[in-house]
């Protein structure tokens, strides 16, 4: 069984944030234990911080002020943490995103499936079969880094990246799958498309994906693809999710 006690160091990252690190590897035990951290930071400090950012391993506790003592301020946050996080941890939400694995959308699944040596049948059920778990948001704003892809899928990214991703792609990197919440530049490959929004900054819930929330994708054609975006342009589309 694994331990839910995490050890963290506590280092000045600027004159007005501290870097709280985890251990180094990738774990969902430990994602628990920093979002859950996480809250409580936020819950007590309330607007004396402007921001705590979290990652696969660590935490940026982001202050408004000059951090005076910083010895002092650090055992004020290691008070705050809790090894009973597992018990107090808020239900994990399960959303099903559509995704469009069709060559008119994304051009490099016939390559990719190639250089895998599967078809693309098999290719769709290895990335439909995982829950994926939102370790972080970032890179791109509404950007999920998303852990539990099949070992078979795992491949390392474009020695040269793509100029332009479209909105909505939804790739593989190196032991990663994610979806570009825009137009971007990239070194992921392309092997689906949804039609869904992961961030629009005129709502009040930018992305309505959290960390710790898990994913999973639904394959669809492309009539229901077009279907979706058409009652996504027209506001009358609500994503799937459930509580877990």
């Amino acid at each position: 069984m694994k331990k839910n006690k995490f050890e963290f160091q506590y280092e000045q990252y600027t004159e007005n944030a501290i870097l709280i690190k985890g251990s180094s590897e990738i774990d969902e035990i430990l994602l628990d234990s920093l979002l859950f951290y996480k809250n409580e930071i936020e819950n007590y400090y309330n607007k004396v911080i402007v921001e705590v950012i979290s990652s696969y391993n660590w935490l940026l506790v982001c202050y408004v002020d000059v951090i005076e003592d910083f010895y002092s301020e650090v055992l004020m946050l290691k008070s705050l943490y809790s090894d009973d996080f597992l018990k107090k941890s808020s239900k994990k939400r399960l959303w099903k995103i559509p995704v469009c694995y069709s060559s008119q959308l994304a051009p490099e699944l016939e390559s990719f499936a190639g250089k895998k040596s599967m078809t693309i049948k098999e290719l769709i059920t290895l990335h439909t079969a995982p829950l994926y778990t939102v370790f972080f948001i970032g890179f791109l704003p509404g950007f999920l880094y998303l852990g539990g892809l099949d070992k078979k899928l795992v491949t390392s990214r474009k020695a040269s990246p793509s100029a332009k991703l479209e909105k909505g792609s939804v790739a593989i990197g190196g032991n990663q799958t994610g979806i570009y919440p825009c137009d971007s530049p990239g070194g992921w490959h392309v092997i689906g498309k949804t039609p869904l929004d992961f961030f629009n900054p005129n709502i009040s819930n930018p992305c309505f994906v959290t960390p710790g929330d898990k994913i999973q994708f639904i394959s669809i054609k492309e009539n229901e693809y077009n279907d979706i975006s058409f009652l996504i342009s027209s506001g009358i589309f609500t994503v799937e999710s459930i509580f877990l």
